[in-house]
């Protein structure tokens, strides 16, 4: 068994591995916010895109985020790695964010809304929303919507969601959004990675007329597998359980693949409202389908934001 582990483990780890982004498209003077690129899949995002053009890593914790941007300088040789402070569970730094980049850039070409939590314990945002919903949905909502503008006038232009697999789990439990009537932190997650998927299909749908079929301005979701990173942080048992299959889950070079395709691949210039894995499209779960759930999230999310997008 040893000796068949052993022959196996080369071809194990290359499925593992998954789909790779073979696309060498170029982007020089062209500009890409990352959100969470100071770690894991959303710094091996950063350091491909930086060997193709300007990014905008968009953190929390400047300290760290400066650490992986001067990192990735090094590494890649390109000075135009910028760290903007980025909270997502603060509406009032989202909106400070987007101001202050709408002040200093002309245009944006790619946003890629990356920066996620997993597994918290109970705790709410700045603004009273779940932590989960709060930041792995509304704020990357928030965010996406103040900067619309600025990418419809860069287009072409793409939006990309980073959702999980996890979505397959999730419900819109509109009746008890914020889990004050019951909570699980499992389940908090799935629901605010199904609420990517949707957020998603309505934006794409929202974009479909004569401006998006001239220009190619898109908006597709993925999941990048199971990949070792900190994600997992707030659970023990999760991060042992990491640690142990840690030979079974991508590397975050891996797990960024689907994001850097979703970003540059050319022959998605007129792709959009889908959901992809390993570099190709993936099936989405019914509830990830439904138009109507979609809408409602929609017209919900604007209310607790307190904005109006139509």
């Amino acid at each position: 068994v040893p000796v068949l582990l052993f022959v196996a483990a080369p071809y194990i780890r290359r499925y593992v591995a998954g789909g790779r982004c073979k696309s060498t498209a170029r982007m020089e003077g062209k500009v890409v916010i990352i959100t969470g690129a100071n770690t894991g899949i959303g710094k091996a995002t950063a350091r491909d895109l930086a060997q193709r053009g300007k990014v905008i890593i968009a953190c929390r914790d400047i300290a760290k985020a400066e650490a992986a941007a001067s990192e990735i300088r090094a590494e890649t040789g390109n000075q135009q790695v910028i760290v903007k402070k980025l909270d997502l569970a603060d509406t009032k730094s989202i909106r400070e964010f987007a101001e202050k980049f709408l002040a200093e850039e002309k245009e944006l070409h790619v946003l890629i809304n990356n920066a996620g939590v997993m597994l918290c314990p109970y705790s709410k945002t700045v603004d009273g929303f779940e932590m989960h919903l709060g930041v792995n949905h509304l704020g990357h909502f928030l965010l996406t919507f103040l900067l619309l503008e600025c990418l419809k006038q860069s287009a072409p232009s793409r939006i990309v969601n980073v959702s999980s697999l996890a979505h397959h789990g999730g419900r819109i439990r509109f009746h008890d959004l914020h889990g004050e009537k019951c909570y699980n932190r499992g389940l908090a997650y799935c629901h605010s990675k199904l609420a990517n998927v949707l957020f998603t299909r309505e934006l794409a749908r929202r974009l479909q007329g004569k401006f998006q079929r001239q220009v190619g301005f898109t908006a597709n979701a993925l999941h990048p597998g199971s990949v070792s990173s900190e994600l997992v942080r707030h659970s023990l048992v999760m991060t042992w359980l990491w640690k142990i299959f840690s030979f079974f889950l991508k590397s975050p070079c891996e797990g960024a693949q689907t994001t850097i395709y979703c970003a540059v691949a050319e022959e998605l210039d007129s792709v959009t409202g889908q959901y992809f894995s390993d570099c190709r499209p993936a099936y989405v779960s019914p509830r990830g389908r439904d138009d109507e759930t979609a809408k409602k999230l929609w017209s919900v999310s604007c209310e607790l934001l307190g904005i109006q997008w139509d």
